[in-house]
């Protein structure tokens, strides 16, 4: 993406009609856009002032609030100019065009997707982790999720890692002190307790990770794919966990021919569960179809919840999707029609798997599977804060530990002021500051910047 300094527009409202839309503009020498469509060479700064706004001849657009946030005052930390008009898409398109006419001879152009908050990044109004919460708010699935971006949006995810950083370059001073003096008789692993202070970093990051591993899950949910034979109940699995009839349930094999999906919410926590066509030789390409994309669902699952009759126990067709499920995602195999096999509700943890007895039809179990759910993705029901995390954070957070346990290694083998393992763990505690750093954006390449922005919205 290419960013330069000219002033930029967009409607900064979602698409379709509202009762409110907004025309943001933001740059410098904004006065002729003012003069030119609301009628007023300046506004007053943060007051809204409710005028017409209007087209070159002189008709009204529309009429509405405009408000002035003077740099660096403003979201993007330049001038900012905000048109709050009628939510119409048509109305605010007239709008939007007639600015970046007024607006041509300051080269008044239209904003690229993520730019205002591109600018204020680059302008230190937010750091890189909280420009992504910004997104990450937007686009909340869940309470749970939309607390946790708010969360990092007012910093305190980039608090927290500026905290450790701020300790890791303590530990980083003391080792190159070292270095640099080593005429100096200083003992420094026992006078700097440079082990024990390594050791407390890492324990920390540890703690951090786990909190954003929790934050990973509340953003991206899980993909759980119901697979199995026809008529085991996968279809009557799904509408249990949903609590509605999503999908149709017969006692016809086959029903399901192509998959249905349903976002369901559990802890906060938001689970894509994916009903699929039974898995049995095809009986027409219609239903062949739907077979081969129920393995292909199965390979992009996070969790797979194979069904299996409990009412006629185990059979050999069971057996043979047992083996062509994928060994990298975690299963839990699902015995369905408790109600008619006279099982009762349990979890039993077995070598192969984990088994789990329910009825889906009576929605007796549910609770054992949800349960289930939850220890499968990792989730723990903490009173912590959590970081809406993304996987950027936690492999940069997974990186960081790593030099952090190479440079335990060093430390454990430094036994002279002079030893060369002294030099190596001066250079992995500068790795794992770098990796740390990238997350809230100080050592960042432009390419990744680029990629971030333009999966936002335009006019954010």
């Amino acid at each position: 993406m290419n960013y330069d300094s000219s002033p930029i527009a967009a409607i900064a409202t979602a698409p379709g009609r509202g009762g409110i839309g907004v025309v943001r503009i933001s740059g410098k020498n904004l006065g002729s856009v003012m003069q030119a469509v609301c009628g007023v060479e300046q506004l007053q700064p943060r007051h809204a002032t409710y005028l017409p706004f209007r087209q070159a001849d002189g008709s009204v657009i529309d009429q509405g609030l405009a408000l002035y946030f003077k740099a660096p005052h403003s979201y993007t930390g330049e001038d900012v100019l905000e048109l709050q008009g009628h939510g119409g898409p048509v109305v605010l398109q007239m709008l939007l065009a007639r600015c970046i006419a007024a607006g041509e001879d300051i080269g008044l152009r239209l904003a690229q997707p993520g730019e205002f908050t591109h600018r204020a990044f680059l302008n230190d109004k937010l750091d890189l982790a909280q420009a992504e919460a910004v997104a990450d708010l937007i686009e909340a699935s869940t309470e749970a999720a939309a607390k946790s971006a708010s969360q990092s949006l007012s910093g305190v995810f980039s608090k927290t890692i500026h905290e450790l950083v701020d300790k890791v370059v303590h530990l980083r001073m003391l080792v190159e002190a070292t270095l640099d003096f080593p005429e100096e008789e200083i003992d420094f692993l026992e006078k700097s307790d440079a082990r024990g202070q390594l050791d407390r970093i890492r324990q920390n990051l540890d703690d951090i990770f786990n909190q954003a591993a929790q934050g990973a899950l509340l953003r991206d949910g899980l993909n759980v794919v119901l697979a199995g034979q026809p008529n085991v109940g996968k279809s009557s699995l799904l509408n249990a966990l949903a609590g509605t009839d999503v999908a149709i349930v017969t006692p016809i094999a086959g029903t399901t021919r192509d998959k249905v999906t349903e976002t369901i919410q559990m802890e906060g926590i938001p689970l894509n569960i994916i009903d699929t066509a039974g898995i049995r030789d095809a009986g027409d390409e219609v239903e062949r179809i739907g077979i081969e994309r129920t393995w292909g669902e199965v390979q992009k699952a996070d969790v797979i919840l194979h069904l299996l009759d409990a009412s006629r126990g185990p059979t050999r067709a069971d057996e043979d999707i047992v083996i062509r499920l994928p060994n990298s995602v975690p299963v839990l195999r699902i015995w369905n029609k408790i109600d008619l096999s006279g099982h009762r509700p349990a979890v039993d943890r077995m070598a192969d798997a984990t088994h789990i007895y329910v009825s889906a039809t009576d929605r007796t179990g549910m609770e054992l599977l949800r349960a289930e759910l939850l220890r499968v993705a990792g989730w723990q029901q903490t009173g912590e804060s959590r970081f809406l995390a993304r996987e950027r954070h936690l492999l940069a957070l997974k990186a960081a530990r790593q030099h952090l346990e190479i440079a335990a290694e060093h430390a454990a083998s430094t036994h002279r002021i002079n030893d060369q393992a002294l030099d190596l763990l001066a250079e992995d505690l500068r790795l794992a500051q770098e990796r740390l750093n990238s997350i809230t954006g100080e050592f960042t390449s432009d390419d990744l910047l680029g990629v971030i922005f333009s999966r936002f919205c335009i006019g954010k």
